[in-house]
């Protein structure tokens, strides 16, 4: 069990430990989180040579769930401005889907000060046929995968899972499995990274991870979900404030429109007054409440812990 998660049960813990023996739901669920999951860290998933970058060790955090079979998973990037950002500092945007009985993996990928863009989105698709690859071995239902991920991670979540094998960003990555998920969750994401790279609404986080990309305006075409939208895509949900300083609502209002014109099912969930985060407590229980009813529609139930398991 990592350290993360062992400071979190004690949080979870400390109020029903000074009330008394009966620790409630919450309680109980803490006190068997470490026994329903075994925790691997920093699996090296590729060793990368390209983009600038020399035996770049690639690696990411496995929680697999035990006792229950191959389960619903959670493939988890975390954001950054594609240039900081960490797989650790993220952690605790795993915990609702330990509640809910998943596996889950946490990646980390190379940053702008490491490669310049593609190798992010290189990554993520190599981390992805990784965990395809070993389902049996981490208890990964492959018919049940959902990508995750906050504002850079939104956008790397989204284009992993957009690609076509055939735009050419699976380079390094050992294999030939169909990179297909049943879902994506994106957060605040970039959709339009012409936009924040040499558009109206530039941004020096854009700039830093394509400036040394060849052929950077093509590359910013062809990495914008907004640009890769087509019928046979998963369902997407997108999470986004109307108010959101850093990545234009206007991009999650864009995606949505595109998808519903082919008829992809996604939801757009607007958070009024909503910031880049910035969420109040009950904004966040509410979005909440819709990711979990959005992923039961398309059959990604939780597998809450039992009696008997």
């Amino acid at each position: 069990m990592t350290k993360q998660i062992a400071w979190f049960i004690g949080v979870l813990l400390l109020p029903t430990v000074v009330q008394g023996s009966d620790v409630g739901d919450a309680g109980r669920w803490a006190s068997l989180l470490s026994s329903r999951y075994n925790s691997i860290p920093n699996v090296t998933y590729r060793t990368a040579n390209d983009h600038g970058a020399t035996n770049y060790e690639a690696t990411m955090d496995v929680y697999r769930r035990l006792g229950a079979g191959q389960v619903p998973t959670l493939v988890y990037i975390h954001g950054g401005g594609w240039y900081r950002g960490s797989k650790e500092k993220s952690f605790l945007q795993l915990i609702p889907y330990f509640e809910m009985g998943w596996t889950v993996v946490n990646i980390e990928y190379r940053r702008a000060p490491v490669s310049p863009a593609p190798a992010a989105v290189e990554d993520c698709r190599c981390a992805l046929r990784w965990v395809i690859q070993h389902a049996e071995e981490y208890n990964v239902d492959t018919n049940k995968l959902v990508l995750s991920g906050h504002s850079a991670g939104g956008h790397l979540s989204l284009i992993t899972g957009m690609l076509p094998s055939s735009a050419g960003f699976d380079g390094g990555c050992t294999g030939k499995e169909e990179l297909k998920v049943a879902a994506i969750i994106n957060w605040y994401g970039i959709t339009d990274v012409s936009d924040v790279f040499h558009g109206p609404n530039k941004r020096s986080f854009a700039t830093r991870w394509l400036s040394g990309a060849k052929n950077h305006d093509e590359l910013a075409d062809r990495l914008s979900p907004v640009n890769q939208v087509r019928k046979d895509l998963p369902p997407i949900l997108s999470v986004h404030g109307d108010a959101d300083p850093t990545v234009p609502y206007a991009h999650a209002v864009e995606l949505h429109q595109r998808l519903t014109a082919v008829d992809v099912p996604n939801k757009l969930v607007t958070v009024p007054g909503g910031e880049h985060w910035g969420f109040t407590e009950e904004q966040v229980l509410d979005i909440w409440v819709d990711i979990r009813k959005f992923l039961e529609t398309h059959e990604l139930q939780p597998l809450p812990f039992t009696k008997t398991e």
